[in-house]
């Protein structure tokens, strides 16, 4: 063989050794990516205290969730607070989010998975952002995996145990994790820090309504008393059986949604029925309650006041001895009366929307305190019914 021939074979095996470790290298670099990507956070090593808000986008609708100073709030719902555990979960989850397998996919498969920016398909963008306005991470959410009905077909009988993903805008990070994601959500309602008022101990409830003849006031002594009708005429008795429920009227409510920059009139607001609920700590609860909306939710707004006792009356036969330990009771209830309504207070500033059920308990008319006059009127009964009446027996000589 010639020389010229050896250097040219040489150099042909040069070429063909460089590529087989190319090749070798590029799938070893694939199988590290699988293997990495298989069971692997989707987001990396995201640190959730560096995210400061959230934006998610579905279709044209869009929610941001933002750290104001030390409260998250709704930007949609003018800057509400948010449901801090809510949120709380709902980033740990996120950044624990492991990858179940990931998916080869082309462009031509992304509208089938639902991987389409929300502009123009049926994908959901989640943004997560710093505090300087920089993207930390981005992920865009596309169809429900259903297991048992795979790529979520109606027809599969199953349930959603999980949802195809892609980070960022790179098709190969397109992969399926374990999570549906169903809190992912454009909802602001949903993201809202539902809690309310509670009235304790009510021993005042006051309800003025348009129609004079239907305003009443019920009173009663203590917790296990009664409710009396403040202002009964000759012939009015409260029913026990109808007032008995007052005894925990908003106890425990919540509500449904925030109204932002409220219509006062189209909501009924202007001339609402109003409840003034007193309690036994003091608390002063004024309810305006508007007209029933499309849904149903009456639109409410509270106002909160409060006459607290910030010193406490020794008893007329306390002994020394017991009181460090009352005044530093004392002294505990009234740091949580205080708090109460600060809380309490804060929420004067909105207007609320509150479901059916929660205030038909306040807005009864008069007559539906006192007894059915049906039962009140009708005669007693006689003792035997159905049965002849027995003629007067004479007897002879009478």
């Amino acid at each position: 063989m010639k020389g010229k021939q050896l250097l040219l074979l040489a150099a042909a095996l040069v070429v063909l050794g460089v590529a087989g470790l190319m090749l070798r290298e590029r799938e070893s670099s694939r199988l590290a990516t699988a293997k990495v990507g298989m069971g692997g956070k989707l987001l990396g090593d995201l640190d959730v205290n560096a995210v400061a808000s959230f934006r998610v986008q579905s279709g044209t609708n869009q929610l941001v969730v933002a750290r104001e100073g030390e409260t998250w709030v709704v930007k949609q719902r003018g800057n509400y607070p948010a449901a801090f555990n809510t949120l709380a979960d709902f980033l740990r989850k996120l950044a624990d989010l492991k990858v179940t397998r990931p998916v080869e996919a082309g462009p031509s498969r992304l509208p089938a998975l639902d991987l389409v920016e929300p502009e123009k398909g049926k994908g959901v963008r989640l943004e997560l952002v710093d505090g300087a306005g920089k993207t930390l991470r981005s992920v865009l959410l596309g169809k429900s995996y259903t297991k048992g009905g795979d790529d979520g077909s109606p027809f599969g009988g199953g349930f959603a145990s999980g949802r195809y993903v892609m980070v960022g805008g790179d098709i190969k990070t397109v992969a399926l994790v374990s999570d549906g994601m169903a809190n992912v959500d454009v909802r602001a309602e949903d993201w809202l820090d539902k809690e309310f008022i509670k009235v304790e101990q009510p021993r005042r409830i006051e309800l003025v309504r348009p129609e004079a003849t239907n305003r009443f006031t019920l009173v009663r002594t203590n917790d296990t008393a009664e409710w009396q009708l403040a202002d009964a005429k000759d012939d009015e008795k409260a029913d026990p059986g109808k007032t008995g429920l007052f005894s925990s009227v908003l106890g425990s409510p919540t509500f449904n949604d925030v109204v932002v920059n409220p219509d006062l009139a189209a909501l009924g607001l202007d001339k609402p029925d109003v409840a003034r609920i007193t309690t036994a700590s003091g608390f002063v609860y004024e309810v305006k309650i508007g007209r029933p909306q499309a849904n149903e939710d009456r639109p409410v707004q509270v106002f909160v006041t409060a006459a607290l006792e910030s010193q406490r009356v020794p008893g007329k036969d306390e002994k020394p001895e017991d009181k460090e330990k009352l005044d530093k009771e004392f002294k505990e209830a009234l740091a949580k009366k205080e708090a109460k309504l600060k809380s309490e207070q804060a929420l004067s500033k909105w207007t609320y929307l509150v479901s059916k059920w929660t205030m038909d308990a306040l807005l009864k008319n008069r007559g539906d305190l006192l007894p059915d006059k049906k039962a009140a009127d009708a005669a007693p009964a006689p003792a035997n019914p159905g049965l002849p009446s027995i003629p007067e027996l004479k007897l002879p000589g009478n």
